[in-house]
């Protein structure tokens, strides 16, 4: 978690910076421990928004911590109650595309894998919370037309994962592409013209090292200018995530295994990786993590929930991680902590209920949601949205004792410094911009800042002399952050 504790002295280097020490007490021109390193080339951020989920921005921490922030529950959106539906359905995707949404599932009434019980269904919504299941009579399941299949009788129906292509050179009537299956021989890839009618590229899979047995997320890359795709594999009886890119979306690279700084390798059962909406040069994912033969649920307890007894659903447990990446083979794992847990549930301690879908959403001026189906195999299954503040995942906090961030050498454009924070009726931050060498740059120093206090998602640091920092944009600086009871979630420069 970086957490360091401030000794006595930096206390009261801290406490200065809010007016609570002796008149005359100063801060040096870096926290504790020396002077920042010379040798570190400037990160070139331009007028990019970069948020905390990684220690990219990061050089250090003192007296504060990284946070993850739990999104809130909200209400149940949808449930798998058709005949094509069912019980096990799943493998989510969420998307935004002009001003309305998509849901694509997996529809699975009966534990089996075969072309005659697997469907790819559709719910639509205007603003995100509310969804229909709209009539569209593209094929007939169970014996009617009336439903909201868009793909049937086809392999990729088992986790057809659909993006909207935001590659320039798209065809029209490849707007949307996909790739499903599972398995030998590989994934097969798709496109469509408007979401619904959806046809095969070629007989071919296009993607034939991996397991793929769970969403195989694709996705056009803007800040790499190429298609990416994040998909399962097994190591060593690990399920685990590989990645390999296309120009073309049939042509791929050869897969790469994600690595992660020696940190432990835990079952991933899903990835959702995709561009951050806010950020789109920074990957999040919302893995599944597996723990196979880690039984919560008593016997008693099982039948009283009605438990299924096939694979072994009492015998396993999940919950859902934050991750992000930023291009290659780069994968960051933050926090080994739960993103979100399963509650109180018990219908959420049994194997694979607790599945978030790939997309996270804005679906209002400061609100970002996201989704999660629950209780997977019993007839209660659903999906429940939940949100967070735009950025929200992570924050640098630091503590009424006081903290500091103090980030690496950087460049930007543009001519203000925008926050995204909150702090406490009592708490506060301050922004210092400094040479790379740590000094505080004229007019820009601790002292010239005033308290910056409330809960914010674009507010401009000011200093005496105004907001105005065009004067230092495309030459290296750093960015020292003094934060009382507050936290810091994302920042960008910006005209």
């Amino acid at each position: 978690m970086n957490r360091i504790e401030l000794s006595r002295r930096d206390w009261l280097r801290a406490a200065s910076a809010f007016g609570l020490a002796a008149a005359g007490t100063t801060m040096g021109p870096s926290p504790a421990g020396g002077d920042p390193p010379r040798d570190q080339a400037a990160l070139d951020i331009g007028s990019r928004r970069e948020l905390f989920v990684d220690h990219f921005l990061i050089d250090r921490l003192q007296g504060a911590r990284l946070a993850l922030h739990a999104p809130q529950p909200r209400e149940i959106v949808l449930k798998f109650d058709e005949p094509w539906e069912g019980l096990y359905s799943g493998y989510e995707t969420v998307l935004k595309d002009g001003e309305g949404f998509r849901f694509y599932y997996r529809g699975m009434p009966a534990p089996r894998h075969d072309f005659d019980t697997e469907v790819t269904c559709v719910a639509e919504s205007r603003d995100g919370i509310r969804w229909t299941k709209p009539k569209l009579g593209l094929f007939e399941v169970r014996g009617t037309k009336q439903n909201n299949v868009v793909l049937a009788r086809s392999r990729a129906c088992h986790n057809l994962a659909p993006f909207v292509d935001a590659n320039p050179a798209a065809a029209p009537d490849q707007r949307y592409k996909a790739l499903g299956g599972t398995g030998a021989p590989g994934l097969l890839a798709l496109a469509s013209p408007d979401g619904l009618r959806w046809k095969q590229l070629q007989d071919e899979p296009v993607i034939t090292k991996g397991a793929f047995d769970s969403q195989n997320n694709a996705f056009w890359s803007p800040c790499e200018r190429q298609y990416v795709c994040f998909f399962r594999v097994f190591r060593e009886g690990t399920r685990w995530i590989a990645r390999t890119t296309s120009k073309d979306f049939l042509h791929w690279t050869e897969p790469v295994d994600l690595e992660l700084d020696g940190k432990p390798r835990e079952h991933l059962y899903t990835n959702q990786m995709e561009p951050y909406c806010r950020a789109p040069h920074i990957c999040l994912g919302l893995p599944t993590r597996f723990l196979p033969g880690r039984r919560v649920v008593t016997e008693e307890e099982a039948r009283r929930i009605g438990t299924p007894t096939n694979w072994n659903y009492a015998n396993d447990c999940t919950d859902i991680l934050l991750t992000s990446a930023r291009g290659g083979t780069d994968f960051k794992r933050t926090f080994l902590e739960a993103f979100i847990r399963p509650g109180l549930d018990l219908r959420n301690w049994t194997s694979r209920a607790n599945y978030a879908a790939r997309g996270i959403v804005e679906t209002g001026e400061t609100e970002l949601s996201l989704y999660v189906k629950h209780n997977a195999g019993y007839p209660t299954i659903h999906v429940r949205r939940y949100t967070l503040r735009p950025d929200g995942f992570v924050s640098v906090y630091g503590p009424h004792a006081g903290g500091e961030l103090l980030t690496r050498p950087l460049t930007f454009s543009g001519n203000r410094l925008l926050l995204n924070y909150a702090t406490c009726a009592a708490g506060a931050l301050r922004v210092e911009l400094q040479t790379p060498d740590g000094k505080p740059i004229d007019g820009f120093a601790l002292g010239d800042c005033p308290e910056i206090i409330g809960d914010r998602l674009d507010h401009p640091a000011r200093w005496k002399a105004g907001t105005d920092v065009r004067s230092l944009a495309g030459k290296p600086v750093r960015l020292r952050f003094v934060l009382r009871d507050a936290d810091l979630y994302s920042l960008r420069f910006a005209k």
